[in-house]
């Protein structure tokens, strides 16, 4: 029976966290096991690369990377830094050549190298966005919060939820050089937050924290520019919902069949059938989530189970998801964790 661990990122500077715990994770009855914690100053993201072995996390040193053991533990490999201020997200490509960092405190996007063990290398490009935003609390000046090389390899995208933009550049392994060349310009105060691609490279689906909804994008490679195009425009939330209400997170089911994102807020997690063809969304439901600030959700391998990673409320709540009735219903007892940011769950072995 393959064996999966979950990893959990989370602020250090209380005290009352080490930075990354380990989770056992119990597919079947969808829930996590502590195992232990391991330091790290302030993890605020983690990934996996492609090939599962190299946990990847945010610290306040830069980037830092574990090897994933056979058992599920870590061993530290290297951290690197990225010469600007504390990231808040991490993506690397399909082939695990490099690895994308967003800083949201000052609108940097750096691009690393990594090595063959997973190690983090040099830096290999970096741009400050510039320009102000619109006039809000705190859309007044750049802040990148999601960074990602296209599936077809040619491009670098990085939304900025300062300026209300998915900025669009030229990236190749032969000269390792950003040029942007193109822009999703987004409605003024609508904080593009989180994007992800479909699979098969034709859709991309962007987030945004403050207009609460979802676009759906068509995409075509260029050889200059892609070629986006809007196809739909989706809430995030049920009609009524709570004012402050901040989209959080933008997960796809394993299968790709299904998208979730959580809102805080309004503490609860929208559910959504998708059309694998046309790349449409079509809302199933917005359910509450039974903590506060929901910051991240991790789908669970079976695609039957849904961890929500609430971040104000110190814990991690465990839901069953129901296809056929449009439901998330509470299938396990909530767990405690200090201020937990991102989740990650990781097959480490057959």
């Amino acid at each position: 029976m393959a064996k999966y661990m979950a990893y959990v990122g989370s602020y250090s500077y209380t005290g009352k966290s080490k930075g990354i715990t380990v989770y056992d994770v119990d597919v079947e009855k969808g829930k996590f096991i502590k195992r232990c914690e391991v330091e790290v100053d302030n993890s605020s993201y983690v990934i996996a690369s492609n090939d599962n072995k190299t946990l990847y996390s945010i610290a306040d040193e830069g980037v830092v990377a574990f090897r994933i053991l056979e058992n599920g533990s870590l061993s530290r490999l290297n951290s690197a830094k990225i010469k600007g201020m504390r990231g808040c997200h991490l993506s690397t490509d399909l082939k695990d050549k490099y690895i994308f960092v967003s800083g949201f405190h000052d609108g940097k996007a750096t691009i690393l190298r990594l090595r063959r063990d997973g190690g983090v290398g040099e830096i290999v490009d970096g741009v400050f966005h510039k320009g102000l935003g619109s006039v809000a609390d705190r859309n007044f000046r750049p802040h990148v919060t999601c960074f990602r090389r296209t599936p077809d390899g040619k491009f670098v995208m990085a939304a900025d939820s300062g300026l209300d933009q998915v900025k669009i550049y030229r990236f190749n392994e032969r000269d390792e050089h950003m040029v942007q060349v193109d822009a999703i310009r987004c409605d003024l105060e609508s904080a593009p937050r989180n994007f992800r691609f479909s699979n098969d490279g034709k859709f991309i689906y962007l987030m945004y924290e403050q207009k609460n909804v979802i676009d759906v994008y068509t995409y075509e490679s260029g050889d200059r520019v892609p070629v986006i195009e809007k196809i739909q425009t989706i809430s995030t939330t049920a009609p009524k919902h709570n004012q402050l209400t901040a989209a959080c997170s933008l997960r796809f089911s394993p299968d790709q069949k299904h998208m979730f994102c959580s809102n805080a807020g309004d503490e609860t997690v929208s559910m959504y059938k998708r059309d694998e063809k046309t790349g449409l969304l079509e809302e199933m439901c917005c359910l509450p989530i039974s903590g506060e600030y929901p910051k991240d959700i991790a789908i669970f391998p079976d695609d039957r189970h849904l961890a929500s990673i609430n971040h104000e409320s110190d814990s991690i709540t465990f839901f069953k998801i129901d296809y056929e009735k449009g439901l998330l219903i509470m299938s396990s007892t909530e767990i405690k964790c200090n201020e937990p940011n991102s989740c990650v769950i990781v097959k480490v072995s057959d």
